[in-house]
């Protein structure tokens, strides 16, 4: 049975698309703007463009000084944030109802007005904001450049999913403002995204208050498509073993996976959750809970639009054991499920699970917010929020093993493992 949850659709003179959904149970609002932008769409030399941007369009724009989108909104009681990915870039915030206007207000302005803000000091403030965020999240954690290598593995050089979100520094470090500024006007614009408004408003409400502070911006060129990333199964096993001081050693295969918005998708992704989903996964039985070679596994499946997916595999040796030991059993059950198969047991179990995550999902303003303005941009269909779980109960037990069989394969991989140092076994980890 589908859900219920009430959608009004209206597009804008200027192509701005306005998804409504009235939700009267508490007094919050959801605003959430998705951009039709993410590392996918950029050029060789402009890599890191899209999500530059999640850091500059919260530095002012032409009626909003530095700092102040954030210091109005949670002084109104929000909160908000942003975030860039391979197929699209997000900025959203949740508030008291009150406030609606005001978050309207303040996306409209930078939608339309933000390159006023863009000069060489914030450009250059920005720039090294991103470069302490890399060598924090990547450079300097254990495991952080895990992707980065992956990806690399996955994908020939020039493939839209190649690089990761955060770019190339010396591309960074070679952008001109005027650079940023063609960017931006590429692709920000009211025809290349959607708005989304859940919460306490009505419809009416809500779309003449989309219409006051966004109907005046000009639509811009039509954006170019992003390069063409269809591409088939890995043929082959690529790997990269790294050395290197970390906590444990661990192990993460990466495998390409189907195209999102489609029932291939879902069933290797339901392959995936069977092998790594929960306690009672298959892979945290046998290695975790029965041979104790691991202290933990974990896994699923990356949905993107560009042609193709991926998945992932980890784990993470215990204390003392030798990694090739946890490479070995992942394997035997990667291989193992593409000859035999799912019960009918496992994948009820893992279609409930994945029924679980998505109500909850969908259970607040924020959430279902994010996944309507997910569905309108990427699919063209923002009802797909109710029709979801239909789509995941309809996968069966023969798909699944064709899914695995032609995408999860012990031959079709790449691979990361990261050992310790000889020696340093057992020693305290700082």
């Amino acid at each position: 049975m589908p859900l219920t949850y009430p959608l009004v659709e209206q597009t804008l003179d200027n192509g701005l698309r306005v998804v409504v959904s009235s939700d009267r149970a508490v007094p919050i609002v959801a605003v959430n703007l998705w951009y039709d932008v993410g590392s996918r769409h950029e050029p060789p030399g402009l890599t890191g463009f899209a999500h530059l941007f999640e850091h500059l369009m919260f530095q002012g724009s032409r009626n909003v000084e530095s700092g102040q989108h954030f210091s109005l909104l949670e002084s109104a009681g929000a909160s908000l944030n942003a975030s860039t990915f391979f197929d699209r870039t997000n900025y959203f915030e949740s508030l008291p109802s009150g406030g609606l206007d005001l978050a309207l207000w303040l996306e409209a302005d930078r939608m339309g007005f933000l390159l006023d803000a863009v000069n060489q000091e914030n450009l250059d403030n920005q720039r090294d904001v991103v470069k302490e965020e890399k060598r924090q999240s990547y450079d300097n954690r254990p495991y952080g450049d895990s992707y980065e290598r992956l990806v690399r593995l996955m994908f020939p050089e020039g493939h839209p999913y190649a690089h990761m979100t955060i770019g190339s520094m010396a591309d960074l470090d070679a952008a001109s403002v005027e650079d940023v500024h063609a960017f931006f006007r590429k692709y920000y614009g009211p025809n290349n995204a959607v708005l989304t408004i859940v919460g306490d408003v009505s419809e009416d409400d809500a779309f003449d208050a989309a219409k006051k502070y966004f109907g005046h911006l000009p639509a811009i060129p039509q954006p170019p498509a992003a390069p063409d990333g269809t591409i088939g199964p890995l043929d082959g096993v690529f790997r990269d073993d790294v050395v290197d001081d970390v906590p444990s050693d661990l192990i993460t295969m990466m495998f390409r996976l189907p195209v999102d918005g489609t029932a291939e998708l879902d069933a290797a992704a339901l392959a995936l959750d069977v092998l790594a989903g929960g306690q009672s996964g298959r892979l945290n039985r046998r290695l975790v809970r029965d041979e104790q070679i691991a202290q933990s596994v974990s896994g699923g499946a990356l949905p993107l639009i560009g042609g193709v997916s991926f998945g992932t595999l980890t784990g993470i040796a215990s204390e003392g054991v030798d990694l090739q030991k946890v490479e070995d059993a992942l394997l035997e059950e990667v291989e193992k499920l593409a000859a035999d198969g799912v019960t009918e047991d496992e994948l009820a179990t893992a279609q409930a699970q994945a029924e679980r995550d998505w109500l909850e999902q969908l259970a607040t303003c924020a959430g279902r917010a994010d996944e309507i303005s997910h569905h309108a941009l990427l699919f063209g269909d923002p009802h797909k929020i109710n029709t979801r779980i239909d789509e995941i109960r309809a996968v069966t037990p023969a798909q699944v093993r064709q899914a695995a069989a032609e995408w999860i394969r012990a031959e079709r991989r790449a691979q990361i493992t990261y050992r310790r140092p000889a020696g340093t076994e057992g020693e305290e980890q700082a």
